[in-house]
């Protein structure tokens, strides 16, 4: 007879079921939002200007932030579904918008805000529901730290793939303005299918609270989070932007006739070596100390003084390389952040925490539009902001080195 934890077993094949439908959602989301970048180097080369294309990078941040804020802790309050189900709809019509709208900038804007949208309610809503589905009652055991891992991969797996069949299809297929996205529309609407049968996991509450109060996130009464999870937040996208959005730029007089492929490459090599590491991740994660996030931050130093050089020479194995190293930094950064929410969130604040970390990461987005406007308008070279990037992350680092052991770990 088959056990609970027999892999053969009724109920873990129905657990199995249920949080692959929620991956399978944020796969295909994530796909969609991570599938202009490897296009900006098309957009800057059909005359839109450099600023426009990296600030159509930031407007998806103006869709994630408030979806995050807002949907993770409605989450908490009407249960994870509600908030869930829409987001691949939505997600496909920000990509049918993008597929339609390749000589219209506000058409661009509007597709990559409602795609931040979509992409903001799998991080918060999505990664609290997996994380969720990945423990009993709901899963048969519960080893520490597997929902972070799954949400990481399913997140970064749909970002690199997404980059990586958008690069080729732009560069090499017809329509390059528009058949990724189309692509995309597809597999949000068979991913909108799925995640409506998944099981809800959060009783919605009935109380008489105002929805102000649950709106409010309690950062301040988890020290470590400030202290640890922020300083990592901060860097996660900023050191990926800075290796498949800024690099392929400067890189694209030196590729000849393959410069949307080679940025394709960049975003593809920078998010599968995160997506690898993560992983290794658990082994280099230990309960009670800051020792990914040191890892992290440590990497994504090594890999700004890399991308100082890479920027300077302009050669593609220094851009590779700069990939590589700022690619495995987000990678452990993004279990390292997950797993320390995991430990110190209550249930009620779980979505809110996470919430707040994917906000604070995706303000990284805005550092391709921040150096290219100190580049034109303050004259300042790549590698000397590259440089400053390095000393900003160090000092990061020394912030999380100096709690890197947890309080509750002294006693």
């Amino acid at each position: 007879m088959a056990t609970l934890t027999d892999p053969r077993s009724p109920a873990v094949a129905t657990s199995t079921r249920q949080w692959r439908a929620v991956a399978a959602s944020m796969f295909a989301i994530a796909w969609g939002g991570n599938e202009f970048t490897p296009l900006l180097v098309m957009y800057k080369a059909n005359g839109l200007a450099v600023t426009t294309v990296d600030l159509l990078l930031f407007h998806y941040v103006l869709g994630i932030v408030p979806a995050l804020l807002i949907g993770g802790p409605l989450s908490d309050r009407y249960g994870r579904k509600p908030l869930m189900r829409p987001a691949p709809v939505i997600a496909a019509t920000g990509s049918l918008l993008l597929a339609c709208g390749a000589d219209s900038v506000p058409m661009l804007s509007a597709g990559r805000i409602l795609c931040g949208v979509a992409l903001g309610l799998a991080m918060a809503v999505g990664s609290s529901w997996l994380e969720e589905l990945s423990q009993p009652p709901f899963a048969p055991d519960h080893r520490s730290g597997k929902g972070a891992r799954r949400s990481a991969i399913s997140l970064t797996g749909g970002f690199a793939v997404g980059a990586g069949v958008a690069g080729v299809l732009a560069q090499w297929a017809p329509w390059p303005h528009s058949l990724a996205y189309l692509i995309n529309v597809a597999l949000c609407a068979v991913a909108a299918v799925r995640v409506s049968r998944a099981t809800e996991t959060v009783v919605p509450r009935a109380d008489p609270r105002r929805l102000r109060d649950d709106l409010r996130i309690p950062v301040g009464s988890h020290p470590r989070f400030a202290r640890v999870v922020l300083p990592v937040a901060a860097w996660l996208f900023a050191s990926a932007a800075a290796a498949y959005a800024v690099m392929p730029t400067l890189m694209a007089p030196r590729v000849h006739g393959a410069s949307i492929a080679f940025s394709a490459l960049i975003t593809v090599i920078t998010l599968s070596c995160g997506f690898a590491i993560q992983s290794v991740a658990r082994r280099i994660d230990r309960p009670g100390t800051a020792r990914a996030a040191v890892v992290s931050l440590s990497l994504v130093v090594c890999g700004m003084v890399s991308a100082v050089f890479a920027s300077h020479l302009l050669t593609m194995w220094a851009t590779i390389l700069t990939a590589v190293v700022l690619g495995a930094g987000y990678g452990i950064g993004m279990v390292a952040g997950l797993q320390e929410i995991e430990r110190i969130a209550r249930p009620d604040d779980l979505a809110g925490l996470t919430a707040v970390f994917y906000s604070v990461s995706y303000l990284g987005f805005g550092i391709p539009a921040l150096l290219a406007w100190l580049h034109r308008s303050a004259g300042l070279g790549y590698p000397v902001m590259f440089a400053a990037g390095a000393l900003a992350a160090a000092a990061c680092l020394a912030l999380v080195a100096r709690d890197y052991v947890a309080d509750d770990a002294r006693r």
